[in-house]
């Protein structure tokens, strides 16, 4: 990498840190998805004395359950900004783990540190896809537990990214769009044959919503959700673009509301680093 790729990369970073730092994300976890980091770890069969590390971990959605079920875990993310609130949250499950800032296309842990490496919703959103697998492989003992929980893009988030598409700005050069992540065929190219018994399964979690409408949805996602809160801060300078958005938004969570709930497809991967 040459000065001025690391250079645009830090920057990058630092937009990423920023964007998931904003809002309350430690809120659309605990409202949202609470449910898929216990459901993640059971996948692993994450088991008492297990090194596990959690990537991308926010405030603690997987490394939380995975420490309640016996293991001594690293919570990691890029964004430290998260971790105040993980920790709060696991004093309240009356456990205990390490929290690190680190970068999932380059993590700062030893070459075959881990026995399960986990990410829930997490490294997905790590721009460049094959840096992100390479590390997580790489961290990996032989015969290591992968466990990820990715959005697929036929699922309500993929069409959440894919309704703010035409208002965000481009995304820089080689990124690639993180529902990605949750396309079985893209999963196993990312892998290759570093892994064996991959099992990709499609599950559904529902947001319960009872008493709002899509109205109010949006604005739950305008106040507390980073990517959202970037996209409209893009283009907040043009009122008439923020009001396309805001119909668009509206119109496209219209489509998935069914009485107060919304569901939300994902793709839940495990596999073991060959030995």
């Amino acid at each position: 990498m040459t000065v001025l790729e690391h250079d645009a990369d830090r920057a990058l970073k630092a937009k990423h840190r920023a964007l998931w730092a904003s809002g309350d994300y430690p809120r659309v976890a605990v409202e949202l998805i609470s449910e898929l980091g216990p459901a993640l770890v059971r996948a692993c069969g994450v088991s008492p004395g297990q090194r596990v590390l959690d990537v991308a971990a926010g405030s603690g959605n997987a490394a939380i359950p995975a420490a309640e079920a016996g293991a001594d875990v690293t919570a990691s993310d890029l964004t430290p900004e998260l971790f105040d609130a993980g920790r709060r949250a696991a004093a309240a499950h009356g456990v205990t783990l390490d929290w690190v800032e680190a970068d999932a296309e380059a993590l700062p842990f030893d070459t075959g540190a881990y026995d399960v490496v986990l990410s829930c919703v997490g490294a997905m959103f790590a721009p460049y896809h094959q840096r992100t697998a390479d590390e997580l492989i790489r961290v990996c003992r032989p015969g290591c537990t992968i466990g990820m929980i990715n959005w697929t893009p036929e699922g309500l988030i993929g069409n959440l990214f894919a309704t703010m598409k035409p208002y965000a700005p481009p995304p820089p050069p080689g990124a690639q769009p993180p529902p990605l992540w949750g396309r079985e065929e893209h999963v196993r190219e990312l892998f290759g044959d570093r892994v064996t018994d991959l099992d990709m399964r499609r599950r559904q979690i529902v947001f319960d919503r009872p008493g709002e409408n899509p109205a109010g949805f949006r604005e739950f996602w305008k106040r507390h959700y980073g990517p959202t809160i970037a996209v409209y801060k893009y283009n907040a300078a043009d009122p008439a673009r923020v009001a396309e958005l805001d119909a668009a938004f509206e119109e496209f969570l219209t489509t998935w509301h069914r009485g107060g709930r919304y569901e939300a497809e994902y793709l839940l991967v495990t596999a073991r680093t060959a030995a």
